[in-house]
């Protein structure tokens, strides 16, 4: 079930595509010949999850590493929580530290006017529902990965999960970055 302020988004975002003008780009895809049809200038990304806890902090942290190209990235959720110590635990094994970030709200963001040529939800398939669609953006991605606050089990055993989490997230942004920076992986 959608919550009101997810009905809301995505109310806000149907009135402001019914009443938008011509599309920025015509065809099929934003990509032209295999190279990237943006700019690294014109790149903008926003991963959203539901409490910007884990995976969308990974993927913007992993995406900011791999394809460090001029790339904006953000990441948010729909209901913002707190950092989760297993994202912390495993971006630190790969030299990212996150411990002094904060959470941010998907709608915060849509408010303050934020445009982005791409918003990537990684959120589970279960809760992809909730995942707002985002006004003005040309592409619109999803990726499903398990939700690390769902682990159960010992300390090591979430961190063993979480891990696998990071690489299938870490593999997902080498992809994006070969595909839409021309960036080899």
């Amino acid at each position: 079930m959608l919550s009101n302020r997810t009905k809301n988004i995505n109310s806000v975002f149907w009135a402001y595509f019914l009443n938008s003008q011509e599309p920025k780009y015509k065809g099929n895809t934003p990509f032209s010949s295999g190279h990237c049809s943006f700019s690294p200038m014109t790149i903008k990304v926003l991963f959203v999850c539901i409490h910007n806890s884990a995976r969308s902090q990974m993927a913007e942290e992993l995406l900011r590493k791999v394809c460090d190209s001029g790339i904006t990235v953000e990441s948010a959720g729909i209901e913002p929580g707190v950092l989760n110590p297993l994202a912390i635990e495993v971006l630190l094994e790969d030299g990212i530290d996150i411990r002094g970030k904060q959470t941010k709200d998907v709608f915060d963001l849509y408010t303050a006017g934020r445009m982005y040529s791409h918003v990537i939800t990684v959120c589970d398939e279960a809760s992809a529902e909730r995942c707002p669609i985002f006004a003005g953006v040309t592409q619109r991605l999803h990726w499903s990965f398990q939700d690390p606050s769902q682990f159960e089990g010992t300390w090591e055993e979430k961190i063993e999960h979480t891990r696998r989490v990071r690489d299938a997230i870490k593999r997902k942004v080498s992809e994006f970055c070969g595909e839409v920076c021309n960036v080899p992986t």
